[in-house]
């Protein structure tokens, strides 16, 4: 069955916002004389549970923390950290590509709409997509929830979608939904096990879409 809609996530597949989120908590922890265990970071990334489970682990080290006013202290870094970031290099030619070709696409992150839409705004792509789908309306990834929404609103099919994901609990979303799954890790995820992934690819630039549709 021919491919009609790409879904991408956003965090780390779109635009590489993960080296600046894992940045600033590691800037955090070493504030507060302790390291972030990157084994921890990895429990979490692709989810909705990173800031809860990172001000979890912090507290172990100081128990004084205050969560709250940490909270706008650590965005804001993040914010800073991201000020110049771009689309993922290859991204804007596969969107391009696929609007040439007339395919449906959407955006499914477990991340809020606060934090996708402006950011998708940012990098001058939102236009590009017919639906956003982020983890303040529906369950996070790995529950394929998410995917499942953005099946609905393009109005295809599982088995004529294909997904984009940068974590293996990305990927996990997908495959749960039933769609194909590319996974595109970045610096942070390359190392992770992607076994389960129909095809990896170590960026956007090593196949162009087309070479991956026709496949």
């Amino acid at each position: 069955m021919p491919t009609r809609a790409l879904v991408f996530d956003f965090d780390g597949t779109l635009a590489d916002t993960e080296s600046a989120v894992l940045q600033s908590w590691q800037e955090v922890f070493r504030e507060h004389r302790t390291e972030l265990p990157l084994a921890a970071w990895y429990a979490v990334i692709g989810t909705q549970h990173t800031t809860p489970a990172m001000f979890a682990l912090l507290a172990e080290h100081a128990p004084d923390i205050d969560p709250e006013a940490l909270r706008p202290i650590t965005k804001a870094r993040v914010l800073k950290l991201l000020e110049d970031l771009g689309p993922r290099e290859g991204v804007l030619s596969y969107l391009e590509t696929a609007k040439r070709q007339g395919l449906k696409l959407a955006v499914a992150s477990s991340s809020s709409g606060a934090w996708v839409n402006p950011h998708l705004e940012r990098l001058g792509i939102d236009h590009y997509f017919d639906a956003v789908l982020t983890g303040d309306r529906h369950k996070a990834k790995p529950d394929p929830d998410l995917y499942l929404a953005a099946l609905d609103a393009l109005g295809t099919d599982a088995s004529e979608t294909i997904a984009f994901e940068d974590t293996p609990h990305g990927v996990t979303s997908a495959k749960a939904a039933g769609l194909t799954c590319v996974a595109v890790p970045n610096a942070i995820t390359e190392r992770l096990d992607f076994r389960h992934a129909d095809v990896v690819l170590p960026s956007f630039t090593a196949k162009p879409l087309d070479a991956l549709l026709s496949r």
